[in-house]
């Protein structure tokens, strides 16, 4: 049968049901530690995308600075985003609709934007094949490579959901008897029609894992945020009803975490050790719905890489079906009213690894790898060298755990976990667990289930990760941002015991909260909202935190902000305002009351530059505060009472960098490289 032949006989035909065939159960790795961990030491990135262009728009800058590293990448394409096989340019007439025509076109676009990011010219010619995948379902495979970088496009080609009622991965997730085909792009050496089961796709992803073995996985938001819209404005804005994304990028990103679990499961059983990879997921169309978080010289190197896909009607790149998505080519991404492309938001952020220091000195780093809590202890104090990390179980994790140090040293682990995760008919939870250790620098009790502060399912799923401080009582504060976009708390005593949730009042926040206690003993806790920062605290030691006036008339951040705590009762924030490189620092309390902007908090001058962009972090010192941010070109950069570090060669970090003081007051910045292990930089100016 021909493409087209094939392409015609479906056309009718979104989805069929296959025979209703037993329940396969899931596979689900044991949750109990100690299990080996892959010594693998290649670096590969591999992202899992619903839609060409989901890269361009919600993974970058994060995805090239890995890339300019000598990354390799693989990029796999779930569906042939054809959508209504309309590729107007701006401008001229609606073109007469061509689905297989314009998934080839969307397909060329990423091909010129990925000959742009290796140097190439954007024509470039490609190595184009099929790959035969798991259960002999077969797919496109484009390859390119320059001067050591290589890059593979593989193409499932589902057919892609419409708001117009179309069945595409939406379906397929919900229905595991549905038989989903696929569309064979113009152009393409695969020239015959596919389809995919719900285990099917999974099995393919889980096959593409264990061939290619990522050291790091981006995928999308398996949970999005709640968002009430119209229904004119969510089908003109192609977002699902009641959440703030397209209904494949959420498909897309469920069908990838039950293939890592998977896959975790399969090669723990058969003896291979826990795969080692770390997972960075991010938002989608929430892009749209928060402040904006890329300054403009960010902003215009991620918008020069969708002007390649974009393309134009003019172009003539050799493939007759089109030379990009034309929609998007020229200047459109930056005067689209929704705003995608200006910001990059992570759905779990928060630094990575966790820092602390064993009793003797050593450096101790908590993160997670293969979905799995682990730890990394320094081979000796102060040597920069990192031992094989021991595994403390508790998967299947989110890529940030949260750390508290109770009053003897011992460390409590916070984690949000998937507690369950399926299709239709199979749970789909999310609960906060906890990992509290014995002794100091020793070994860990068992896992303990915390649960979640939202009592339904479905927005259980909406939770943020965990984060958490032990007060000078003895106390942990533990902390989430809950469904309604507010903070929800669990406190736990001295004797061990855990208080039940507790909804704060307060919001709209972004998660990426900061907690610390200030000099007089109080918690603190702020984070960023639409229009203001937010804040929480107690009145006095032991009192419940509680939501506070919003400290508005400051710049409004772009993504949380970093809390550092003063003398009399003040806090400092330091934070980036919304689509701004430079930085922004407010004082709050009692102290700072006097010169307040609405008589709560005050902006300082910051005399010292750190330009950037994305989260800050901050820790005290005894020469003053230390500052932990990137640079406009995604570098390191360290600020202390010495002057700016910049941190210009070495491994990429993964998105948060943790920031840590030793005891002789030296500055330590640990960070999760694209070969999933930790490295650590202490720069001599400091």
């Amino acid at each position: 049968m021909t493409a087209a032949a094939g392409a015609m006989s479906l056309a009718a035909l979104s989805a069929c049901t296959a025979p209703a065939s037993p329940r396969r159960r899931d596979p689900t790795a044991d949750p109990m530690p100690g299990l080996p961990i892959s010594t693998s030491r290649t670096a590969l990135m591999m992202q899992i995308l619903a839609h060409p262009d989901d890269d361009l728009y919600f993974m970058n800058p994060d995805t090239q600075q890995a890339f300019y590293a000598g990354t390799p990448l693989v990029c796999v394409y779930l569906t042939g985003g054809e959508a209504t096989g309309i590729n107007r340019m701006p401008g001229r007439p609606q073109p007469t609709p061509d689905k297989a025509a314009y998934s080839s076109s969307r397909h060329q676009g990423l091909r010129q934007a990925y000959a742009t990011l290796l140097g190439l010219g954007r024509f470039t010619a490609w190595q184009k094949s099929v790959i035969t995948l798991h259960g002999n379902h077969r797919a496109e495979i484009n390859r390119l490579g320059n001067a050591g970088r290589e890059v593979e496009l593989i193409f499932i080609n589902t057919a892609m959901h419409t708001t117009y009622g179309r069945l595409g991965l939406p379906s397929l997730w919900q229905d595991r008897r549905l038989v989903l085909p696929t569309v064979v792009a113009d152009n393409s050496p695969l020239q015959q029609v596919g389809s995919y089961t719900y285990d099917g796709l999974i099995d393919v992803l889980v096959g593409l894992f264990e061939r290619y073995r990522p050291s790091i996985v981006h995928t999308m938001d398996p949970d999005p945020d709640i968002q009430h819209s119209s229904e004119l404005v969510r089908r003109r804005d192609s977002e699902q009803k009641g959440y703030s994304d397209h209904p494949d990028h959420t498909a897309t990103a469920l069908f990838t975490w039950t293939a890592l679990i998977r896959w975790v499961a399969l090669a723990t059983r058969s003896g291979d050790g826990v795969p080692r990879f770390a997972t960075t997921a991010f938002r989608g169309y929430y892009n749209r719905h928060w402040p904006k978080n890329l300054p403009p010289a960010v902003l215009a190197e991620k918008a020069s890489l969708l002007v390649a896909y974009g393309g134009s009607a003019d172009w003539r790149c050799g493939n007759s079906a089109g030379c990009g998505d034309y929609g998007v080519g020229g200047n459109r991404p930056l005067t689209n009213r929704k705003g995608w492309v200006r910001s990059t938001h992570y759905r779990y952020p928060g630094p990575r690894p966790a820092v602390t220091t064993d009793p003797d000195g050593r450096l101790v780093a908590y993160g997670v790898l293969g979905l799995r809590a682990v730890r990394w202890r320094e081979s000796a104090p102060g040597s920069a060298t990192w031992d094989t990390p021991d595994d403390l179980g508790g998967g299947p994790l989110a890529s940030v755990l949260g750390c508290a140090t109770l009053p003897d040293g011992r460390q409590v682990l916070f984690g949000l976990r998937f507690a369950a995760l399926g299709g239709r008919g199979a749970d789909n939870e999310r609960e906060i667990v906890a990992l509290e250790q014995r002794s100091p620098g020793g070994g860990f009790r068992a896992w303990q289930g915390l649960g979640n502060p939202v009592r339904n399912h479905d927005g259980g799923r909406r939770i943020g990760v965990p984060v958490a401080i032990a007060a000078c009582d003895g106390r942990v504060h533990l902390f989430v941002r809950n469904a309604e976009q507010g903070l929800s708390t669990r406190v736990r005593d001295t004797a061990g015991r855990w208080s039940g949730w507790r909804d704060t009042g307060g919001g709209e926040i972004q998660d990426g909260l900061h907690a610390v206690v200030d000099d007089a003993g109080c918690v603190h806790v702020f984070a960023a909202g639409r229009f203001a920062v937010h804040h929480w605290t107690q009145d006095a030691p032991g009192d419940p935190v509680t939501a506070r006036t919003q400290i508005s008339g400051v710049p409004v951040p772009g993504d949380g902000p970093a809390a550092l705590p003063g003398t009399g009762g003040t806090v400092e924030l330091f934070y980036r305002a919304a689509a701004k490189a430079a930085l922004t620092t407010v004082r709050t309390g009692e102290a700072a009351a006097e010169t307040g902007i609405d008589g709560y908090g005050r902006l300082v001058e910051d005399r010292v530059g750190f330009d950037g962009y994305g989260p800050v972090s901050a820790a005290g010192s005894p020469r003053g505060p230390v500052l932990l941010g990137r640079t406009e070109k995604g570098r390191i950069q360290l600020r202390t009472s010495q002057g700016i570090s910049v941190r210009k060669r070495g491994p990429v970090a993964l998105d948060g960098p943790a920031l840590h003081i030793a005891t002789d007051g030296r500055p330590t910045v640990v960070a999760l490289g694209v070969d999933a292990r930790p490295w650590l930089w202490r720069p001599q100016q400091a």
